[in-house]
Protein backbone atom coordinates (compact mmCIF):
# COMPACT_ATOMS: atom_id res chain seq x y z
CA UNK A 1 0.00 0.00 0.00
CA UNK A 2 1.14 3.23 -0.95
CA UNK A 3 1.79 6.02 1.93
CA UNK A 4 0.60 9.71 1.15
CA UNK A 5 3.04 12.23 2.97
CA UNK A 6 1.55 15.96 3.24
CA UNK A 7 1.07 19.02 4.63
CA UNK A 8 -1.85 21.26 5.05
CA UNK A 9 -1.69 24.27 2.73
CA UNK A 10 -1.60 27.09 4.46
CA UNK A 11 0.75 30.13 6.10
CA UNK A 12 1.59 28.65 8.79
CA UNK A 13 1.55 25.03 7.63
CA UNK A 14 3.43 25.69 4.58
CA UNK A 15 3.55 28.82 3.42
CA UNK A 16 3.79 32.02 2.35
CA UNK A 17 3.56 33.66 5.83
CA UNK A 18 4.04 37.74 5.06
CA UNK A 19 4.44 39.76 8.13
CA UNK A 20 5.74 43.52 8.66
CA UNK A 21 6.98 45.47 11.78
CA UNK A 22 8.02 48.78 12.13
CA UNK A 23 10.27 50.76 14.71
CA UNK A 24 12.24 54.07 14.20
CA UNK A 25 11.16 55.02 10.98
CA UNK A 26 11.95 51.42 9.45
CA UNK A 27 9.64 48.66 8.24
CA UNK A 28 11.20 44.93 7.63
CA UNK A 29 8.87 42.73 6.06
CA UNK A 30 9.52 38.73 5.66
CA UNK A 31 7.91 36.30 3.90
CA UNK A 32 8.71 32.78 4.79
CA UNK A 33 7.45 29.41 2.78
CA UNK A 34 9.04 25.70 3.07
CA UNK A 35 11.32 24.99 0.86
CA UNK A 36 11.06 21.35 1.36
CA UNK A 37 10.08 18.83 3.69
CA UNK A 38 12.19 15.49 4.42
CA UNK A 39 10.35 12.74 5.60
CA UNK A 40 12.49 10.22 7.75
CA UNK A 41 9.99 7.15 7.16
CA UNK A 42 11.38 4.85 10.08
CA UNK A 43 12.58 2.03 7.82
CA UNK A 44 15.95 3.81 6.83
CA UNK A 45 14.24 5.26 3.80
CA UNK A 46 14.53 9.05 3.51
CA UNK A 47 11.79 11.12 1.21
CA UNK A 48 12.26 14.67 -0.09
CA UNK A 49 9.60 16.42 -1.06
CA UNK A 50 9.36 20.34 -2.71
CA UNK A 51 5.44 20.13 -2.35
CA UNK A 52 2.83 20.45 0.27
CA UNK A 53 2.21 16.83 -1.37
CA UNK A 54 -1.10 15.64 -1.89
CA UNK A 55 -3.78 14.18 0.49
CA UNK A 56 -4.83 10.91 0.08
CA UNK A 57 -8.46 9.99 -1.21
CA UNK A 58 -9.85 6.13 -0.48
CA UNK A 59 -10.93 7.02 -4.81
CA UNK A 60 -6.87 6.48 -5.21
CA UNK A 61 -6.99 3.27 -4.26
CA UNK A 62 -3.53 1.77 -4.30
CA UNK A 63 -1.94 4.49 -6.87
CA UNK A 64 1.52 6.09 -5.80
CA UNK A 65 1.28 9.68 -4.37
CA UNK A 66 1.63 11.42 -7.30
CA UNK A 67 4.44 14.41 -5.73
CA UNK A 68 5.10 13.41 -2.70
CA UNK A 69 4.80 9.57 -1.27
CA UNK A 70 6.25 6.28 -0.10
CA UNK A 71 5.72 2.34 0.02
CA UNK A 72 7.17 0.39 2.66
CA UNK A 73 8.57 -2.71 1.85
CA UNK A 74 7.02 -4.91 4.95
CA UNK A 75 4.77 -4.08 7.26
CA UNK A 76 4.85 -2.49 10.76
CA UNK A 77 4.70 -5.71 12.74
CA UNK A 78 8.59 -5.86 14.63
CA UNK A 79 9.41 -4.45 17.73
CA UNK A 80 7.06 -1.37 18.61
CA UNK A 81 4.84 -2.50 15.75
CA UNK A 82 5.12 1.16 14.42
CA UNK A 83 7.34 3.05 11.90
CA UNK A 84 8.62 6.37 13.67
CA UNK A 85 8.04 8.99 10.81
CA UNK A 86 9.81 12.41 10.96
CA UNK A 87 8.79 15.20 9.04
CA UNK A 88 11.54 17.93 9.04
CA UNK A 89 10.20 21.28 7.30
CA UNK A 90 13.14 24.08 5.93
CA UNK A 91 11.82 27.18 5.81
CA UNK A 92 13.21 30.26 3.43
CA UNK A 93 12.51 33.28 4.96
CA UNK A 94 13.57 36.50 2.77
CA UNK A 95 13.46 39.95 4.27
CA UNK A 96 13.59 43.30 3.12
CA UNK A 97 13.78 47.15 5.24
CA UNK A 98 12.51 50.41 3.93
CA UNK A 99 16.44 51.19 4.17
CA UNK A 100 17.21 49.19 1.03
CA UNK A 101 18.47 46.11 3.38
CA UNK A 102 17.75 42.48 2.37
CA UNK A 103 18.31 39.12 3.17
CA UNK A 104 17.83 35.80 3.23
CA UNK A 105 17.80 32.89 6.42
CA UNK A 106 16.59 29.53 6.97
CA UNK A 107 14.90 27.80 9.87
CA UNK A 108 13.74 24.29 10.89
CA UNK A 109 10.82 22.86 12.48
CA UNK A 110 10.10 19.30 13.20
CA UNK A 111 6.98 17.24 13.99
CA UNK A 112 6.72 13.12 14.16
CA UNK A 113 4.37 10.42 14.08
CA UNK A 114 4.51 7.15 14.99
CA UNK A 115 2.19 4.39 12.48
CA UNK A 116 1.07 0.93 11.96
CA UNK A 117 1.23 -0.40 8.62
CA UNK A 118 -0.49 -3.11 8.18
CA UNK A 119 -0.21 -6.39 5.01
CA UNK A 120 -2.06 -6.21 2.21
CA UNK A 121 -3.05 -9.67 0.48
CA UNK A 122 -4.35 -10.34 -2.53
CA UNK A 123 -6.70 -14.07 -3.22
CA UNK A 124 -7.28 -15.04 -7.04
CA UNK A 125 -10.41 -16.84 -7.91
Amino acid sequence: MPVYLWTERGPETYGPNVASASAGGITVTATAKVARIVWQMGDGKTVTCTTPGTPYKASYGTKSSPDCGHRYAKPSTAGSGTYHVVATSTWTIDWQATTGQAGQMSQTRQSAVDIRVGELQAVGS
